[in-house]
């Protein structure tokens, strides 16, 4: 039986016509599209087949799930009841056993080169991959076997990016990034410690509706939502363009809102959507909440100087800080223009004066 498409499991949920244009319009949103695209997902939608997706597990600490199923825009429900066909993910499905384990097999030989493959952690190679096992296997058996078959992945989160805290020195179990064990098929990594739920809902929205990738950055991640550094958009910004920092918790300059740069924030060293996106349905993120940023969607972040540490050498412009020099400046500059222009004018008299005598001198001769 073929598959149904978005919007018949829509329907069969007794979504309104109303309600599934307006979701149409708010996936368009979440994904930073014109509103034309709406009526472009919304056909998608009306004519496609649900996706099948099959999400392992390995090396992590499901923080990714729980980041996931609390998306807003659009809510997790509307994705993995409408708009893809959660077939497996061993953290959500009620089966267990071998009968979850035949729900793979059966994926794979059905939809072979045709379902998603979402990965949440890594996998160890150390002792023959024994420190994850997965239905009685190792782990990085079971994802090789089942990325054979798939016709793309998606790494979620740091860990299944970059190695995350498992991959962190000295890495007794060889925990490793699933893009230097899966080499062969397109790999989209949505790294964070977790990901933003909005933007692991709108990546899943945009591959499913378009039927391709999205255009990524030279390290993987979909440029429409790493494609700008937190320092980039954040409110906090123009106190760091002042030369305006927070010192220590809780002194007066944090009280005042400044920048937490010298408090550790790697946002000047960090791409992602926090600052735009934000977190818990858009209400705040961290260096709202008065905590730097920790760099957690980049690569290696746990071993590059700890939350805290200022590790990056960013300068910064310090408007208020400088400003008698810049004034000094100014200045010099305006006072030796003045005394050039004087200067200047004294020569031009001078020269206009001798000339006037010269003139008078040889008509006084004739």
């Amino acid at each position: 039986m073929e598959k149904e498409t978005f919007y018949e499991a829509m329907k069969r949920q007794g979504v309104t016509r109303r309600s599934f244009v307006k979701f149409c319009s708010l996936t368009a949103a979440s994904l930073g599209l014109a509103p034309s695209f709406a009526a472009k997902i919304a056909n998608a939608m009306e004519t496609k087949p649900r996706m099948p997706v099959v999400w392992l597990h390995g090396l992590e600490c499901t923080c990714c799930s729980e980041s996931f199923i609390r998306s807003a825009h659009p809510l997790a429900k509307d994705v993995v009841l409408s708009m893809l066909s959660l077939d497996y993910d061993d953290t959500l499905m009620a089966a267990a056993g071998h009968q979850a384990e035949e729900i793979v097999a059966n994926i794979r030989q059905k939809y072979k080169g045709n379902f998603i493959l979402a990965v949440e952690g890594n996998p160890p190679l150390n002792e023959d991959g024994m420190y994850c096992i997965h239905g009685g296997r190792p782990f990085v058996e079971v994802l090789k076997e089942t990325a054979a078959d798939a016709k793309a992945i998606i790494s979620w989160g740091s860990c299944a990016s970059w190695g995350c805290v498992q991959a962190a020195k000295p890495n007794p179990t060889r925990a490793t990034p699933v893009h230097k064990v899966i080499t062969d098929k397109p790999i989209i990594k949505v790294p964070g410690c977790p990901p933003i739920a909005e933007v692991m809902t709108a990546v899943v929205t945009y591959m499913l509706t378009f039927e391709r990738i999205p255009e990524l950055d030279r390290q993987g991640r979909p440029k429409m939502f790493y494609g700008q550094r937190i320092h980039d958009k954040c409110y906090r910004r123009p106190h760091f363009d002042a030369g305006q920092f927070v010192e220590q918790w809780d002194d007066e300059s944090a009280r005042r809102g400044y920048c937490l740069y010298k408090m550790g924030c790697k946002g000047p060293t960090t791409y992602n959507a926090c600052s735009t996106v934000r977190w818990n349905g858009g209400v705040s993120f961290p260096i709202q909440s008065g905590h730097g940023c920790i760099g957690c969607s980049e690569d290696g972040f746990w071993d590059k100087g700890g939350f805290y540490d200022r590790v990056t050498g960013i300068g910064h412009f310090g408007v208020e800080s400088n400003a008698d020099k810049v004034g000094i400046a100014a200045a010099t500059v305006v006072t030796a223009g003045v005394v050039a222009h004087a200067a200047a004018s004294a020569l031009k008299r001078a020269r206009d004066t001798h000339g006037k005598n010269d003139q008078s001198k040889s008509t006084g001769g004739n």
